[in-house]
Order: structure tokens, then C-alpha cells, then sequence
């Protein structure tokens, strides 16, 4: 299931009713990815757990010969698997599914609240007359990227001030 975060905490401003169809559809589509999300750090995190059972087995029962005693200490056992390259790529493997969990996270709560309490508010605007606008109707899309063109040169200001204060 592709998703797509950005773009689906946007709300059309220009189609509340059909905003408003797709929220609870958005809401379990995220809530489905989350479910299966946390489903695989569970079960990556359990494989972490196995591949460093073996491999601490396999250093107590066969020490490599690097381990430099018959039976290893504990600290060189642990040196040993946490060192070992199946380790490595487990662990690996779950800190990606763990960063891939908070994502969902995020857009799933964003999704539920957040961008359902703007749809709440956005019909309350409508229904107050925000919307209705002189003859001319007012494109918000276009606002919007004024405004986020404003927002970008003032960045860039901040970052020119601040290179220029680290010089001094």
C-alpha cells in the first residue's frame, strides 16, 4: 500500500464534501499501514533477539579463536555478536522499520485529529461566509504559494544572517 503523507494531510479547500468522504477512507488507510508497520518492527525486533542468541551461543560453545580464551568473558562474547555482521544487518534492518513506524505514526495522528479537526473548521468557516467572497473569487492556491514563497526568502535571509554573524 503506497502512501503518500504530504499530500494526504492536504485539504482542498475548494471540495469540502468530497475532503470529508475521504477522511474516514484516509483514516483507516493509515491506521491498516500502522497495524502492519508495528507488525514488522515486532517481528524484526524478535529476529534481532534469535541472531544474537545463536551467535552468543556460538561464541560460548566454539569460541572464535580471537575471543583469545577457551570461554570468552562476557564483555568478549558481546563483542563478538554485537561485531558480527548478522547482528549488524538485523539491527539495521528493524532501525528502519522502527523510522518507518514513526512516520506512519505521525501522518496516522496528523490524518485523525489534526487534519480532521481543520476539515471540522474549515466547514464552520463555510458556513459562517469565509468562503464566499467578493465577485471575484479568491484562489487560495495562489495565496498560498505567495505565502510559502515569503516564508522561503525569509529562510533564507535567517541562513545568510547567521553565516555572516559565525564569520565575525
Amino acid at each position: 500500500m503506497k502512501l503518500d503523507y504530504k499530500n494526504d494531510v492536504k485539504i482542498n479547500d475548494a471540495a469540502l464534501d468530497l475532503e470529508w468522504e475521504d477522511q474516514a477512507e484516509l483514516a483507516v488507510r493509515y491506521g491498516e499501514a500502522w497495524t502492519v508497520c508495528k507488525k514488522k518492527v515486532a517481528i524484526l525486533d524478535e529476529k534481532v533477539k534469535v541472531v544474537r542468541s545463536k551467535l552468543v551461543r556460538k561464541a560460548w560453545e566454539d569460541p572464535p579463536k580471537h575471543l583469545g580464551q577457551p570461554k570468552g568473558s562476557i564483555q568478549t562474547v558481546e563483542a563478538f555478536y554485537r561485531t558480527h555482521k548478522k547482528h549488524i544487518k538485523a539491527k539495521e534492518e528493524l532501525f528502519d522499520a522502527e523510522e518507518e513506524l514513526d512516520l506512519i505514526t505521525i501522518a496516522k495522528n496528523e490524518i485523525g485529529y489534526t487534519r480532521k479537526t481543520a476539515l471540522e473548521n474549515m466547514v464552520k468557516l463555510y458556513i459562517a461566509g469565509y468562503f464566499a467572497g467578493p465577485s471575484v473569487p479568491r484562489d487560495l492556491s495562489k495565496l498560498r504559494n505567495r505565502m510559502d514563497d515569503m516564508k522561503e526568502a525569509s529562510d533564507k535571509q535567517v541562513k545568510v544572517k547567521r553565516i555572516k554573524n559565525k564569520k565575525k
